[in-house]
């Protein structure tokens, strides 16, 4: 599966951004998906999860409560509704895809199939 991440750019701390995810070449809801960012000099971070239906999400502590992952199987896409954004959230977001199950998953070596990356900048 290709994965096309976009719609990171510059945004003022407390702003709002949406990221998507579009999925081609294989069928989307086979597979489990993930959020990750990496921030320069730092490892790739675990951000949110959701397994191939949907019903299950999680996130990482550090953005619960204010981002939210969710996906549409109809339009192949994968989202990440991030909501008052905090200079620390500054980073290239992956978004990445799981095959076997299609459960969620927190590690990123389990992933398969990465994106290219969209890079959200937070001002203060």
């Amino acid at each position: 599966v290709q994965l096309q991440a976009s719609g990171g750019g510059l945004v003022q701390a407390g702003d709002s951004l949406r990221l998507s995810c579009t999925a081609s070449g294989r069928t989307f809801s086979n597979y489990g998906m993930g959020w990750f960012r990496q921030a320069p000099g730092r490892e790739r971070d675990f951000v949110a999860t959701i397994n191939w239906s949907g019903r299950l999400t999680d996130h990482a502590d550090s953005v619960k409560g204010r981002f939210t992952i969710s996906r549409d199987n109809a339009k192949n896409t994968l989202y990440l509704q991030m909501n008052r954004l905090r200079p620390e959230d500054t980073a290239v977001y992956y978004c990445a895809a799981r095959g076997g199950s299609g459960n969620t998953y927190y590690v990123a070596t389990g992933y398969e199939y990465w994106g290219q990356g969209t890079e959200v900048t937070v001002s203060s």
